[in-house]
């Protein structure tokens, strides 16, 4: 009994530690309307009562006293959520010791509530005619009052039982239809629901969570009302306790959110990410509390939005794109000491939104991929000059560059043999030497370069890569030899142009960037097997869209598939003209295709196609990928996300490039620059990609779209006789004073059609 009694006198205590619940009308102006200090009175009487009680000073408010309930020092300490929410088991009553059995309640049961969709229009209606809203405000003071009477409310059955991830038990509709109508109606109303949040907030956040909890979790969250900064200090109060909610309930509510509207769910999503971005940039500061007194807020957002982003993943296809998550905010923060953060810390109680990656837009990835490839740079030169130093050598500056020197005629064999023999200063700032050429490369040389090279390494007479007509991309060729060096160059090449803020024009399916992030950072054993990421049809569909269909009929083929497809675990793949017979299991060829096997024969075919009939060509494509990227910055990235980097933009946007178009000795209104633009736009796609290719050296985007171009326009004192002239180590292009259009169309377009090397040969 002294045990028992201990505990219920150690929970008295904490009751009293409580604050005060608010039984009066709140001021007038907590809404829409004018901001009235009713925030800062509740806060303040809260620290009041608490220090009272417990006769010491804890900053934070409110937090305070949530924090001490889930147990952290500090809200930015709360534990990642992983991408893969999983099951956990929760600790059972019936394991418990019998001295600590008494003090749990049971399951509280709901009460009855009948009002119906129909019922609560047809209140809010006569109230709008009537002005009489005594109804609507008896409705809406009941259902907000606590947890129970939410589940009262909107449960569809009051005392059903729905513990199951695929149904919530949630009347949908009716949430919905009773925040739709929540902004409508009189500032008295919408004020009685925060009181009433608050209130609920206060009493749920004790003991062991029931499904009810979760439901009520589930509908606070889709409240309209969080989007005035006014509401903050309640809608942080209400993410920190969902952050804080076991890693099971987590699995339960991420399968919940999946199963909202595609329009509630983006509303949901960009109001956390506002949340977030104003509390990093506040308009007003002086509306929000000091951050050092509010450092959750922020992490606790972040973790609730990982279960709508899990949500979005799991689901297929997704609710909204994952583009839809970035928060371009934090482009403005020192992302690079989030990144030395993760990078110390991993995913410990110290936050970082590198811990989050799907936050983090590509803009901001690929500027601390290159910040951490600079460093490595810098890095590796300073270890090259300190050598030779130390060994009493003269300096020579070269040796801070990788120096690559390449005839045109032999483009392919002398590239090969400069990477591989100079296989340690890959990390080096890239330089390309053109033999018997008087060009100095300031950017435009490296970029001709790799566009020269790509084109030949991916041409069908070349043999490496196989282009798939009906999905317009390149794959890997399944033939067999002793040297798969030239893989492991268009590897290196890959990350080379990652390493170097290059856009190649290759035309890789996404499953290959994801088996490139298979696993995102290279083993250190060089015999480990690597890109070998788990296949789907789906996967197959962008690759050999043809052969997808075919296994997808076999799939769903209702008559006998022994009898009528006549297949055995055998498939058989042409090699160089030679067609190969290959078991896909042992004695497959002996093994028919059924009905009951049939999923493990469209498994296992999968496999073969798009991992084990190419794992020595793709090992040596990883190898040389990730000998120049060995970044951990690549696990921040998604598959999409590499093929960014890699390739950049193919859509070509001309009015974009006109609007951040910069002058040199023309102005815009010039009949140059007019004559220019209008022969542009007209352009056909191939013509402007020869336009950019001219311009820039190459004919991609980058991820930062035009703007990052820096592209130029100047103007050249000469004949217009002569043909315009390109600086692509500037994004720059030189005009004469052309007068008409004509005259500007032609030389133009001879000028982008013949635009391969640097002087003369």
């Amino acid at each position: 009994m002294d045990g028992e009694n201990s505990a219920v006198a150690g929970v008295d205590r904490e009751r009293e530690r409580l604050p005060p619940i608010y039984t009066s009308s709140l001021p007038a102006g907590f809404g829409r309307g004018p901001k009235q200090p009713f925030l800062g009175t509740f806060i303040s009487t809260v620290n009041q009562r608490r220090d009272t009680a417990a006769g010491r000073v804890c900053p934070g408010g409110m937090s305070g006293i949530i924090s001490s309930t889930f147990g952290f020092r500090h809200g930015r300490e709360l534990p990642p959520i992983c991408s893969d929410v999983r099951q956990k088991h929760r600790l059972s009553i019936d394991t418990l010791p019998p001295e600590v059995k008494a003090p749990f309640p049971l399951d509280p049961v709901i009460p009855l509530r009948t009002k119906t969709i129909k019922e609560f229009q047809d209140d809010v209606e006569r109230a709008i005619h009537s002005g009489d809203w005594r109804e609507v405000r008896d409705f809406y003071l009941t259902t907000f009052d606590s947890f129970i009477e939410i589940n009262a409310a909107f449960k569809r059955e009051a005392n059903g039982i729905f513990n199951t991830t695929e149904d919530s038990g949630v009347n949908a509709k009716f949430v919905n239809t009773v925040y739709d109508a929540l902004l409508s109606t009189p500032q008295d109303i919408q004020k009685s629901v925060l009181k009433g949040i608050i209130n609920s907030l206060l009493r749920e956040w004790k003991g062991p969570r029931t499904k009810d909890d979760l439901r009520a979790y589930f509908v606070l969250i889709q409240s309209p009302q969080y989007s005035n900064t006014s509401t903050y200090v309640i809608y942080a109060h209400l993410l920190r306790q969902i952050a804080a909610l076991s890693e099971a309930d987590h699995h339960f509510l991420v399968h919940w959110l999946k199963k909202l509207s595609a329009r509630r769910f983006r509303q949901l999503v960009e109001r956390l990410l506002q949340f977030i971005s104003t509390r990093l940039f506040p308009a007003e500061p002086e509306e929000l509390p000091p951050l050092n007194k509010c450092s959750w807020w922020i992490p606790s957002a972040t973790k609730v939005l990982s279960l709508f982003n899990a949500a979005n993943s799991v689901s297929n296809p997704p609710i909204i794109p994952f583009t839809d998550f970035y928060n371009i905010t934090l482009e403005h923060i020192d992302f690079m000491e989030e990144y030395r953060t993760w990078q110390n810390h991993g995913n410990s109680n110290r936050f970082s939104f590198c811990q989050f990656p799907f936050i983090l837009s590509t803009v901001v990835k690929k500027a601390i991929i290159q910040k951490d490839s600079e460093q490595q740079m810098i890095s590796q030169a300073r270890q090259s000059l300190v050598s030779k130093v130390s060994r009493r050598q003269r300096v020579d500056m070269n040796l801070l560059f990788l120096n690559i020197k390449v005839r045109r005629a032999q483009l392919l064999g002398d590239s090969l043999d400069e990477l591989t023999r100079k296989r340690c200063d890959l990390k080096k700032k890239l330089r390309v030497t053109f033999v018997g050429e008087a060009g100095l490369d300031m950017g435009g040389l490296t970029k001709e370069w790799f566009l020269l090279l790509v084109r030949q390494i991916f041409h069908a007479d070349y043999g490496m890569f196989t282009y798939m007509k009906d999905s317009h991309c390149h794959w890997f060729s399944s033939w067999k030899c002793d040297n798969y060096s030239e893989f492991q160059l268009i590897g290196t090449l890959m990350g080379l142009a990652v390493y170097n803020s290059i856009a190649l024009d290759i035309h890789f399916p996404l499953f290959c960037y994801r088996k490139l992030l298979t696993p995102p950072t290279a083993p250190g054993d060089q015999n480990a097997v690597v890109g070998m990421a788990t296949a789907t049809l789906e996967d197959l569909q962008q690759i050999m869209p043809e052969l997808a269909h075919g296994l997808g009929e076999l799939l769903n083929y209702e008559g006998n598939v022994e009898e009528d497809f006549y297949l055995t675990f055998q498939v058989f793949q042409e090699e160089m003209g030679v067609v190969r017979s290959h078991n896909l299991k042992p004695g497959g060829d002996k093994i028919p295709v059924t009905k009951l096997n049939r999923k493990e024969y469209v498994q296992l075919y999968i496999d073969f196609l798009l991992n084990k009939s190419i794992c020595k060509q793709f090992s040596a494509f990883y190898q040389g990928f990730h000998s120049v990227c060995a970044s951990d910055a690549l696990m921040l990235l998604r598959p999409e996300e590499v093929e960014m980097l890699v390739c950049g933009n193919p859509d070509l946007d001309m009015s974009a490039l006109q609007k951040a178009a910069q002058y040199e000795g023309f102005s815009k209104s010039d009949i140059t620059i007019r004559c220019f633009w209008d022969v542009i736009l007209a352009f056909p796609l191939e013509l402007q990609k020869k336009l950019l290719h001219f311009a820039t050296g190459s004919d991609r985007i980058p991820v930062g779209g035009m703007a990052d171009l820096n592209f130029k326009i100047s103007k050249i004192d000469v004949s217009t006789d002569w043909l315009p002239v390109s600086h692509t180590c500037f994004n720059q292009i030189c005009l004469p004073p052309y007068r008409t259009r004509k005259e500007l169309k032609h030389k133009l377009t001879i000028a982008i059609s013949n635009a391969e090397g640097f002087g003369l040969e």
